[in-house]
């Protein structure tokens, strides 16, 4: 079974003796697999395998669960759907699946908007120029299949210029428009993010100045995922979905990696029949805490496919070079032709310490990444053992210090959000002395020793908060993060100052806060969508399955400057030997082989039927 060290839930087993109930009683098979299915959701999978779950007695479980009422074959409106390569999945997630997959393969294959040629090719000189080494400008290649497709994924690590590639795509659309209609909607999965790609789309706009008559024309407001298509209060449901599709004509969306299948779902079906849609992401960060790996099933194909034929005079014609080799394409799934992955890093370097370990860890080769960090004369990168016991909170003082005093030695809220960012403890787990609950409360103790803050209530001046759900009425959302300071307009009071979309700050009083928790340090996962100068990184001292090279790559790469990595060996050798592999059937729909409605169902039987 899936990850046995991992408990089945409540819910899981309540899920399972209501499908038996439903079934008219029902055997321990059934009970055993619907309980199974609902723990690999729980645990971020779209369905449990079968094969893997079994071995050589999945075709008989297969062909035993098939004759139950509530298992259906694909396309069957039934709690439980087995396909045809032995995988059983919850219908919503089955549909969710299959319904993005259908969609992406369609997007994928047909033309965006008509494209002017000889504008384009001029416009990507003005805007790319000729590479420096003679090679292929993936950047550019990235705009140019954004120009002709209406789904693109453009993939690459911190510092590869997706935010600058993109603002430039926007920019030839508009060019492309002439003044015509062209309505960009830019947004991310977190509050966070969208507060980033929005800072950064602002400084890319900047360096276009002069380039283009269209900068002024180019939007910088960038929301949410979930307020792009609307919540509806006290709802699971958006106010824009097929029957009430959005109104734009190309949508963004940032930090793909952390967008789980069924939003993702509902964001692809709430496009119009016109519209565009572009994804940014690191391809090689953590999945989302949700089920699916959207982005990982999308660029599994990265690194052996190849453009189509004619993909590849199209290239040749609008950039002058056709960079890759040539396949049938008759014989390559359309998502080949609508996926740039960019290479050069502008941040890191080739040389840089923290670029060749996140190359090495994402390789799987530990040997490699502890040659590296024993590399004398880097500085970049910094492997410390692993405190013991009560020793922690001793060995935590001069990082802390040094990365917390000036932000809470500064009165100007402004200017203290701005220092808290340029340091931050990120940890592997939620619990315990080496988690997020247990170095916060070190953290605090040594502030608290040095004069610092006072921790002696829940509100104090200096506390860093990070909100944990959405309030759309306070404009505040998960992962924004703000900062405890007195009120200048009500003498002994506190407020908490949050950064403004308009680059200032505004406060809102503790008390009307919704679900947060103080966050000097912070989970790897949360961390995602944000940077920092120097990255301090804590991880347990016993192997888990959550610590993998997915997470180990996320948390160096938050860092622009340096990271100083707490841990033993062994813990890193695992970790970095572990990837996160997540069971669905999207990358077979997208890469290879027919989609699940038209795969055939192990054994046809009459199925019972249950509305969604």
């Amino acid at each position: 079974m899936i990850e046995e060290a991992v408990a089945c839930r409540d819910i899981d087993r309540e899920f399972a003796g209501f499908l038996c109930r439903l079934a008219g009683g029902g055997d321990g098979i059934l009970r055993r697999f619907a309980l199974e299915v609902s723990r690999a959701t729980g645990l971020g999978h779209i369905c449990l395998d079968l094969v893997e779950a079994c071995g050589a007695e999945a075709a008989d479980i297969a062909a035993c669960l098939s004759e139950s009422a509530v298992v259906g074959a694909p396309g069957d409106k039934t709690p439980l759907v087995l396909d045809g390569d032995y995988r059983l999945y919850l219908y919503r997630y089955w549909k969710y699946e299959r319904d993005l997959a259908e969609a992406l393969r369609s997007m994928a294959g047909e033309a965006g908007a008509p494209v002017d040629r000889d504008l384009l090719r001029e416009g990507l000189g003005r805007f790319f120029g000729a590479p420096a080494d003679g090679g292929p400008d993936w950047q550019k290649i990235a705009a140019a299949v954004a120009l002709r497709s209406r789904f693109t994924v453009v993939s690459g690590g911190p510092g590869t210029g997706k935010t600058t590639t993109v603002v430039k795509i926007v920019a030839l659309m508009l060019e492309q428009a002439r003044g015509g209609r062209c309505n960009v909607a830019l947004a991310a999965p977190t509050g966070k993010a969208a507060a980033r790609l929005r800072e950064a789309i602002r400084t890319a706009k900047s360096g276009l100045r002069g380039i283009t008559a269209v900068t002024d024309r180019i939007p910088d407001d960038v929301t949410t995922i979930h307020r792009l298509l609307g919540v509806i209060p006290g709802s699971c449901r958006f106010r824009h979905d097929a029957s009430n599709p959005l109104h734009h004509d190309v949508v963004v969306v940032d930090e793909a990696s952390m967008v789980a299948l069924p939003l993702m779902a509902r964001l692809v079906a709430a496009l119009p029949g016109h519209a565009r849609l572009i994804l940014l992401g690191d391809r090689d960060q953590l999945a989302s805490v949700e089920p699916g790996a959207v982005l990982g099933d999308l660029c599994c194909g990265e690194g052996t496919h190849c453009f189509s034929q004619e993909l590849l005079a199209y290239l040749q014609e609008v950039t002058g070079h056709a960079p890759v080799g040539v396949s049938d394409a008759a014989a390559i799934s359309p998502v080949a032709d609508s996926l740039v992955v960019l290479r050069k890093n502008y941040r890191f370097g080739s040389s840089g310490a923290i670029g060749q370990i996140s190359r090495a860890i994402n390789e799987g080769d530990p040997d490699a990444v502890s040659r590296l960090i024993e590399m004398p004369g880097h500085g970049e990168l910094v492997m410390k053992d692993l405190p013991a016991g009560q020793s922690l909170a001793a060995a935590l003082e001069e990082s802390v210090l040094e990365g917390y005093r000036e932000c809470l030695e500064m009165e100007d809220p402004a200017s203290a959000l701005a220092s808290f960012d340029s340091f931050r403890i990120l940890c592997a787990v939620r619990r315990g002395n080496h988690g997020v609950s247990g170095l916060n409360r070190a953290v605090e103790s040594i502030l608290a020793a040095h004069g610092l803050i006072e921790p002696d209530r829940m509100w104090y001046a200096g506390r860093p908060v990070m909100i944990r759900v959405n309030d759309y009425a306070l404009r505040l959302f998960n992962g924004d993060i703000g900062i405890a300071l007195p009120d200048p307009e009500r003498p002994g009071a506190l407020a908490v100052f949050f950064p403004a979309e308009n680059g200032g700050v505004r406060k809102i009083p503790p008390l009307r806060l919704p679900d947060h928790e103080t966050v000097f340090a912070m989970t790897v996962h949360k961390s995602q969508g944000s940077e920092f100068e120097r990255v301090l990184m804590v991880m347990p001292p016993v192997d888990s399955p959550v610590l993998t090279r997915e997470l180990l790559y996320t948390a160096l790469t938050r860092a622009r400057k340096s990271v100083e990595l707490w841990c033993g060996g062994g813990i890193l050798r695992a970790a970095v030997s572990r990837r996160i592999d997540r069971r669905s059937g999207l990358q077979k729909a997208l890469w290879g082989g027919a989609l699940h409605s038209s795969v055939s169902c192990i054994v046809e039987t009459p199925r019972g039927k249950y509305s969604e």
